[in-house]
């Protein structure tokens, strides 16, 4: 009975900050029966970055309020887990004439524990290193994650 109460999906709407006012897009999280299936598709990165990749991350903060989201906080990281072994650490987008589109699979959180969190995408690439975050510069698209409808 438990686990018929338990989100089996949700998303969040991306929208971008002042610097990248033409960004957007949709992260929709499904679990599975071994971990969550996310699958982001976005618009409008910005041309400046010269890598082409974007930091993105669940954040423990529940908001996109604010002028440079503010209320997203750090890393969702309820062990305490180095970087990048958060469990909000996700793959890189990787941009292509600013559209990305990517999709991971992850044992690390269940849909049931990311709802009400953000995810987040950030200016420049994640280095994989650098604590506690990665590097990966300001934070520039962001959204709620909220549960799917049932239908």
């Amino acid at each position: 009975m438990k686990n018929q109460l338990m989100p089996r999906s949700a998303f969040a709407e991306i929208r971008g900050d002042r610097d990248a006012p033409q960004l957007s897009g949709r992260v929709q999280f499904q679990q599975k029966a071994n971990g969550v299936l996310v699958t982001a598709t976005v618009r409008g990165l910005p041309k400046q970055n010269r890598s082409g990749f974007f930091g993105f991350h669940i954040h423990q903060g529940t908001s996109c309020k604010g002028e440079d989201f503010p209320e997203t906080k750090g890393h969702l990281n309820p062990d305490r887990k180095p970087h990048p072994m958060h469990d909000g650490d996700l793959p890189p987008l990787l941009s292509n004439q600013g559209f990305a589109y990517m999709q991971v699979f992850t044992d690390r959180f269940t849909v049931g524990e990311i709802i009400g969190k953000t995810i987040v995408i950030h200016a420049e690439h994640d280095d994989f290193e650098s604590q506690p975050g990665g590097d990966a510069g300001e934070k520039i698209g962001c959204g709620e994650i909220r549960p799917a409808r049932r239908m």
